[in-house]
């Protein structure tokens, strides 16, 4: 069954739904290949507020190169929390421009094993996957406690460790997507998602903390 539209009740963020010339990384995702420091922290500027995640390279460090790349090179600007599911998790890492996003379907990156002590629990930060080796640009920070994905090839590899407060407020009235959302999302931006769910948060952008 479609699920119902809320209509938009408020203005929280207007987001991106056109771009001017992108940054070469970003159309180019082989030149976004750092390693990342053994631990780092990023503060994700959202409309709900500022969210702080800290990273441990040790967990996961394929996941954590991904994550620090992406964060360097400005994709998360106008980034939608398109899949926020009340006691499960809130998902993002789709870009708005669709040539962005057409560029980093298949830049795939290895998995990580599991570390015996790191979980999905509440906090965590995880890069969503389709099966082994095909994690790309989409990620989820677990709502609940998630420890049934920690064999599944869901590794985490950083934590929230300032904002959890913003981090609740972010926007779960949708829920769960319906079926084909997540391929005309990718197909067409956020002038897509704005208009399906037009009360979303966002990740209005993130930023490397020294």
């Amino acid at each position: 069954m479609e699920e119902k539209v809320v209509q938009k009740t408020g203005i929280r963020h207007t987001p991106k739904t056109t771009w001017g010339d992108s940054t070469p990384e970003l159309l180019d995702p082989n030149k976004a290949k750092d390693k990342a420091p053994e631990k780092y922290k990023v503060k994700l500027i959202t409309t709900a507020g500022d969210i702080v995640i800290e990273v441990n390279r040790e967990w996961a460090p394929n996941g954590a190169d991904r994550f620090y790349n992406m964060v360097k090179i400005g994709y998360f600007d106008d980034i939608a929390l398109f899949r926020a599911v009340p006691r499960f998790m809130i998902q993002f890492g789709i870009h708005g421009n669709p040539a962005i996003s057409k560029q980093w379907a298949e830049a795939k990156i290895q998995d990580d094993p599991a570390v015996k002590g790191v979980s999905n629990t509440p906090g965590m930060l995880t890069f969503a996957t389709a099966g082994p080796n095909t994690r790309t640009t989409q990620l989820f920070i677990n709502l609940g406690n998630n420890a049934r994905l920690d064999s599944q090839g869901f590794t985490p590899f950083g934590k929230i460790v300032e904002g959890m407060d913003a981090f609740k407020k972010i926007n779960t009235e949708y829920g769960e997507n319906s079926p084909g959302v997540q391929g005309n999302f990718q197909a067409k931006g956020n002038a897509f998602i704005s208009k399906r769910y037009p009360n979303l948060d966002y990740i209005k952008s993130a930023e490397l903390l020294k």
